[in-house]
C-alpha cells in the first residue's frame, strides 16, 4: 500500500501538472510521441532486444535499418510503436480483455502469427526463469477475474491497483509470447486512462529495481515494491512535461549541479528519490534551468 506522503506528493503534483497542461492537449501528444522510442528501445531491451536506442530511433523515425538485425527484433519494434502510437491517439479505452488480446495481436504480427491476439491454450506451457505461468487451462478465466477486479477495485488507491495488475498479469503469464511488453503497455493504458502520463520502465535497473520484485511477488503476494517504483516513475513523468511546458531550457542535471554547488552524485542520488523534480531523456538525467534548489529543505 501506497506511503500517504507519497500518495500525497504525487496528488499535488498532479494537481500542478493539470493546471499548467489546460488547453496544451497538442503538446502533451508531442511530448508523448517524441518519447516512443525511448520507450520502446526500453521495454524491448528489458526483453533482452540487442537494438540500441540509436537503432529504435532509426526503425521508427526514418524507417532506416543501418546494422544487421535479426527481423523478429525490427518488428518487434515497429509493432510496439505502432501499440504505443494507437494508445495515445484514444487514452480513454477502457481496459477489456478483448483490448488486452488486440494490442497482443498487433505486437506480433509478423513475429508469431499464430499466437498473437490470443491467449495460451491446451499445452501451451511456459516458463520464465524458475516460474512456470499458470495452467493454459485457467488462462481466460483468470485474466477475466483479473480485468474485472481491476475495473470494480474503486478503495484502492490508483497505483496500488495497478501494481497489482501488473504483478499478477505477469504471474499469470496469459500468451505464449510478449507478455513483458503488453505488461508494460498496459501499466500506461490504465495510467493515460485515468489522465496521467505514461511512464517509461527503465532497462538500467532491470536487475534491481523490476526483476526482483517479481520474485517477491510471488513469494509472498505483497506488490508494495512495485507500487514504489511506478510512484517514482510517475513523478518523473510529470515533473517532466511541467518542465517542458513552464521552463525556458532544459539542461543536464550534471550541469544544473554545478551551477548549484551540488556534488553530482549528490544531485543523482536526489533525482533517483525525486526529491528534486529531474528526468531522463534519452537515458540521462535532465532538470529545468530554473529550478531553485533550497539546501534547507532538501
Amino acid at each position: 500500500m501506497i506511503s500517504k506522503a507519497i500518495s500525497d506528493k504525487i496528488d499535488k503534483l498532479f494537481e500542478k501538472y493539470q493546471e499548467v497542461s489546460a488547453g496544451q492537449e497538442k503538446a502533451l501528444y508531442n511530448i508523448a510521441v517524441a518519447e516512443i522510442p525511448e520507450m520502446v528501445y526500453n521495454s524491448n531491451a528489458i526483453e533482452n532486444s540487442t537494438l540500441t536506442l540509436q537503432d529504435t530511433e532509426d526503425i521508427i523515425l526514418r524507417d532506416q535499418i543501418t546494422k544487421d538485425h535479426d527481423i523478429r527484433e525490427i518488428y518487434e519494434a515497429k509493432n510496439l510503436a505502432k501499440i504505443t502510437n494507437e494508445l495515445l491517439k484514444s487514452p480513454k479505452q477502457n481496459l477489456t480483455t478483448g483490448l488486452i488480446q488486440s494490442l497482443h495481436g498487433i505486437l506480433l504480427t509478423g513475429i508469431s502469427d499464430s499466437y498473437a491476439g490470443r491467449y495460451r491454450s491446451g499445452k501451451e506451457w511456459v516458463r520464465i526463469g524458475a516460474h512456470v505461468g499458470a495452467s493454459p487451462a485457467f488462462v481466460n478465466g483468470l485474466m477475466m477475474a483479473l480485468v474485472e477486479q481491476y475495473s470494480l477495485q474503486t478503495d484502492r488507491y490508483f497505483l496500488d491497483n495497478i501494481a497489482y495488475f501488473h504483478a499478477e498479469f505477469e504471474t499469470i503469464h496469459p500468451f505464449n509470447d510478449g507478455n513483458g511488453r503488453i505488461g508494460r503497455v498496459l501499466i500506461n493504458q490504465q495510467l493515460m486512462k485515468l489522465g496521467y502520463p505514461p511512464i517509461i520502465v527503465q532497462n538500467k535497473s532491470k536487475y534491481t529495481d523490476y526483476y526482483p520484485l517479481f520474485d517477491s511477488y510471488r513469494k509472498n503476494m505483497n506488490y508494495n515494491s512495485f507500487t514504489d517504483m511506478f510512484a517514482l516513475l510517475l513523478l518523473e513523468s510529470l515533473n517532466k512535461r511541467i518542465a517542458i511546458l513552464t521552463s525556458p531550457k532544459i539542461i543536464p542535471l550534471s550541469q544544473w549541479a554545478k551551477l548549484n554547488g551540488v556534488a553530482g552524485n549528490i544531485a543523482a542520488n536526489k533525482a533517483a528519490r525525486q526529491t528534486i523534480p529531474a528526468f531522463r531523456m534519452h537515458g540521462k538525467w535532465m532538470i529545468a534551468l530554473d529550478y531553485t534548489y533550497i539546501k534547507s529543505i532538501n
